[in-house]
């Protein structure tokens, strides 16, 4: 075999599909389909047999699914480049196959000549991302973080002032718990008061007993 060739593996359940893409492929210069797996295990199983460069992987297949499939087939082979070749965009299936792993997303919609860009591209470590799929990718990260609750600025000591705060307890008594000196412990009151937004203890325990950090 042709060194120079790109071994491509196809993984999808659809036996149309299979048969179209490498009858599509078999013409493209440079590339070759080494097989045809219709499940994960089986497109694990011809993997170790070929050793392809890059696999088109569907991502809705009976037993394992593709993002199983391309999470196993990467830890036994994390040079080979995943290529999701699939009819869906939703969020449960894309991010997940990508974090586990995936060089590139593209959708059946695709040309022919996009995937064979696609699958050079991969052979040179180049990712592609469907435009749709890129755009959703942006948008997630242009979306703003959730802002903190004020509680997760406390640090572990001020956490222990205000759950003991919520038991009613006194400076001498939260000084003597907490094995510090009364002086510390005001530092810590006052803290915990600044960073909760609250004006006094009474606020303190309602809002620790409000976000369930107190019994």
């Amino acid at each position: 075999m042709d060194d120079a060739l790109i071994k491509v593996l196809l993984v999808d359940d659809h036996e149309m599909v299979r048969i179209g893409l490498a009858a599509v492929l078999g013409t493209e210069d440079g590339i070759e389909v080494v097989g045809e797996a219709s499940n994960g295990h089986d497109g694990i199983r011809l993997a170790q047999e070929y050793r392809p460069d890059v696999v088109l992987m569907d991502l809705v297949m009976e037993g394992m699914d593709g993002i199983e499939t391309t999470r196993k087939l990467l830890q036994l082979y994390p040079d080979c480049k995943v290529i999701v070749l699939t009819s869906f965009l939703d969020d449960e299936k894309m991010y997940p196959v990508i974090e586990a792993g995936a060089f590139s997303y593209l959708l059946k919609t695709s040309r022919a000549s996009e995937i064979a860009q696609a699958i050079r591209a991969a052979a040179k470590g180049q990712s592609i991302l469907e435009s749709q799929v890129a755009s959703k990718i942006m948008n997630r990260f242009r979306q703003p973080k959730p802002a903190a609750e004020p509680h997760e600025e406390l640090t572990d000591r001020e956490m222990e002032v205000l759950r003991l705060i919520a038991k009613g307890k006194s400076n001498q008594e939260l000084a003597d718990d907490l094995f510090i000196g009364v002086k510390t412990v005001k530092f810590h009151v006052t803290n915990v008061l600044a960073k909760l937004g609250v004006e006094d203890r009474t606020q303190a325990a309602i809002y620790a007993f409000k976000h369930g950090l107190a019994e």
